[in-house]
């Protein structure tokens, strides 16, 4: 398994007029959870689009349970718990403490340039192979 957690400070701006985070602003957040976790693990995101490598959104569930306010120190967890492939599963938790705020994930599949599937980059490929052995 892959996991890394995030952390960010709600912004005024991502609120609604009475300080609720707007249901919007957890898109960003999990992208700052995603990239953080590849990152982690030796795979930013600027060098996997420097060699060509792309990772589109393909879907999105989110599922709010508690509002996040303005100031909250927010975590958004990160994890790959599926041998990826050239198509990839990231789950979320977005918490406060130990309350958990939202719960998701994201799908994504690795492309070119122009958009066409593609297997992905060795070092990650390697990564795979080594946290998901025999899967």
């Amino acid at each position: 398994m892959l996991e890394h957690r995030s952390q960010i400070e709600v912004r005024y701006s991502e609120t609604d007029m009475m300080g609720i985070v707007y249901h919007g602003s957890y898109l960003p957040w999990l992208e700052v959870g995603r990239t953080g976790l590849l990152a982690a693990y030796g795979l930013p995101y600027r060098d996997l689009e420097a060699a060509g490598f792309y990772l589109p959104v393909t879907e999105i569930q989110l599922r709010y349970l508690r509002p996040a306010r303005y100031g909250d120190v927010i975590t958004i967890r990160a994890a790959v718990r599926e041998k990826p492939a050239v198509r990839l599963r990231v789950d979320y938790l977005v918490c406060r403490d130990s309350e958990v705020l939202a719960e998701g994930h994201t799908r994504h599949v690795f492309v070119d340039k122009p958009g066409r599937p593609r297997r992905p980059p060795p070092a990650f490929v390697e990564l795979a192979e080594a946290r998901f052995p025999g899967a």
